[in-house]
């Protein structure tokens, strides 16, 4: 039999803080940052192609496109690279580059010797063509 003695029961204060849904918003936060980082850095990039009255569309399938912005900011296929690292993204992509194409698409206010310097990178490894991407002229 439960007597009741009218004396208040003494609860106990619970002074843990719960982290487990902090630490599933961040973990969830950090995914979508990680997904979505790429694809912004591709559409910040602009590059604004000199022009030129000749020019033929390059083939798509086989050629691997190098944008360069005036800032100096590489991308190789869509994807950032540093410059310390562009020769050794182009060895790991141009393997068995004798029938590739590498497109070079640099700003019109690139420094030239970027520009050069990514097409030695490619020479030296051996691609099958060579061009640079330009914006048809209007006129």
């Amino acid at each position: 039999m439960h007597v009741e003695t009218g004396a208040p029961k003494r609860r106990r204060v619970f002074a843990e803080m719960n982290l487990v849904p902090l630490i599933d918003v961040s973990l969830i936060l950090v995914i979508i940052f990680m997904v979505l980082t790429p694809i912004l850095v591709n559409h910040q990039l602009t590059v604004k192609l000199p022009k030129a009255s000749s020019g033929a569309p390059a083939a798509q399938d086989s050629a691997i496109t190098i944008q360069i912005t005036k800032n100096g900011a590489v991308t190789i296929e869509g994807v950032a690279v540093k410059w310390e690292k562009v020769e050794r993204e182009m060895t790991l992509r141009l393997s068995k580059a004798s029938g590739k194409t590498v497109l070079v698409q640099a700003d019109r206010l690139t420094p030239v010797e970027k520009v050069v310097m990514v097409l030695d990178f490619a020479k030296k490894l051996g691609v099958g063509k060579l061009g640079i991407g330009v914006t048809p002229d209007a006129s």
